[in-house]
């Protein structure tokens, strides 16, 4: 069971009701959105539900995958969000709206957890992207460290198009990956960004046939896992920060965490 807080309150509910699988088998954890009749579109239960989750997930797992149950990865919030009645037990956009500034933001930040989590250094995570990502799901996918399309993979950056932003931990890793200018193109147009581009722009470390998924996400994890864990973990945690710092900065992170592992390995 998991606590998930539904517009103020806090109800203990099952994975299985939010629309979430999750299994953990050694160093893989995989966890899928299963509302395929709904394109496994998300609310604010999908995000508490990733968060705890990430709050809970055991040490000895080193790669996450995210992946959607049906045709779809993720069809982005669910349009019962923007209607008055909400989805049911969870309020909708209206009740934010009378929000105060603070409850808002808090709001905001806790919805964001279920995303953030996927970024800590000592774990890799990989989105297995099929169909629609569109809106919160294109940000759940960009929230991962690594993503392998299927080639009828379709990103849609939806939010501006609905009055709204992304908000979901989404803008900076777009940027990152395709520069300033593309990423307010994708984001402002609305527009849908098909497979064969998202690994030209870099939004795709892989593309593959639809059929073929599953087994490169496997073959992908199999490599990941063949390197030393303490080294991977010290590795991303050095391109992570990679990008804030000078290049003297960036040599004297490398040179510290070389010395653990110096240490570690041979002292």
């Amino acid at each position: 069971m998991v606590e998930v807080a539904f517009g103020g309150s806090a109800e203990e509910i099952s994975l299985k009701e939010v629309g979430l699988r999750y299994e953990v088998d050694g160093e893989i954890a995989t966890i899928t959105l299963d509302r395929p009749e709904k394109r496994n579109a998300q609310t604010f239960a999908t995000w508490s539900a990733l968060a705890h989750i990430g709050d809970n997930l055991p040490q000895q797992v080193r790669v996450v995958v995210i992946r959607g149950e049906g045709p779809s990865f993720s069809a982005g919030i669910d349009l019962r969000m923007f209607t008055p009645e909400g989805v049911p037990g969870q309020g909708a956009f209206t009740s934010l709206a009378t929000l105060d500034e603070t409850t808002f933001v808090d709001r905001v930040a806790a919805a964001q957890r279920g995303f953030l989590w996927l970024r800590r250094p000592d774990i890799v995570s990989v989105a297995a992207v099929q169909g629609h990502a569109v809106g919160a799901g294109f940000q759940l996918a960009l929230a991962c460290d690594l993503r392998v399309l299927a080639d009828d993979a379709k990103l849609c950056m939806k939010e501006p198009a609905l009055g709204l932003v992304p908000d979901l931990t989404g803008t900076k890793p777009l940027v990152e990956l395709v520069g300033l200018s593309r990423a307010i193109e994708i984001c402002l147009t609305a527009r849908v960004v098909g497979a064969q581009e998202a690994a030209r722009i870099g939004l795709a470390e892989l593309v593959v046939a639809p059929g073929e998924l599953t087994e490169a996400v496997r073959d992908l994890t199999a490599a990941l896992l063949a390197t030393n864990r303490d080294a991977a973990t010290a590795t991303k945690r050095l391109l992570q920060g990679a990008s804030g710092r000078t290049l003297e900065e960036q040599a004297a992170a490398e040179a510290r965490e070389q010395e653990a592992r110096i240490k570690a390995l041979f002292g």
